[in-house]
């Protein structure tokens, strides 16, 4: 595989425990299928059950003829924004695969751990539905979405002990 900047071939790594594929020129990541998911959860297990769907809006999807092609497939990358953050990804549309460049992968894991707290405050009812109904529906396997599930209730708790401390000490001190 070559790097879709410099054209040499990419070294492996393990980044958080899942093995990717780098560049040791420009230190941009290539990560097959799923394996972006698997290294945002286990840099933050509390990100788990917050996930990007990078392939939902086509509309959004800007390919880079010629400039980037992808390691597997040698077809052009399609640039495409990050949820909302200021990151722009480069994915295939084939395998499925994401290149990111150097430093983007802790901007992601940045964005994601503000986006997770402003989700968790504000719209924690709409989440925790969100996330119940996912452990029936998918779209992961059944253990991972019941792990999210529990990550989500896991992060009310902690955000409503600190956000309602009298209401916290009174359900505390309530006999068991």
């Amino acid at each position: 595989m070559k790097c879709p900047l410099c054209k040499i071939s990419l070294d492996q790594a393990m980044l958080v425990d899942v093995e990717v594929d780098y560049c040791p020129r420009c230190y941009g990541l290539w990560f097959q299928e799923d394996e972006l998911q698997w290294a945002k959860d286990e840099k933050d297990h509390d990100l788990r059950w917050l996930d990007i769907d990078l392939w939902k809006d086509p509309a959004h999807m800007r390919v880079d003829f010629g400039r980037k092609l992808c390691p597997i497939d040698r077809l052009p990358l399609y640039e495409v924004g990050y949820g909302n953050s200021r990151v722009k990804v480069d994915i295939c549309s084939l395998c499925k695969g994401i290149w990111l460049e150097r430093g983007e992968f802790k901007e992601i894991i940045a964005y994601l751990k503000e986006k997770g707290e402003q989700e968790v405050l504000h719209h924690y009812a709409k989440n925790l539905l969100e996330e119940a109904w996912e452990v029936f529906s998918g779209p992961e396997l059944l253990r991972e979405e019941v792990l999210d599930f529990l990550t989500i209730l896991k992060l009310l708790k902690y955000k409503f002990a600190t956000q309602h401390s009298v209401i916290s000490q009174i359900i505390l001190s309530l006999p068991r």
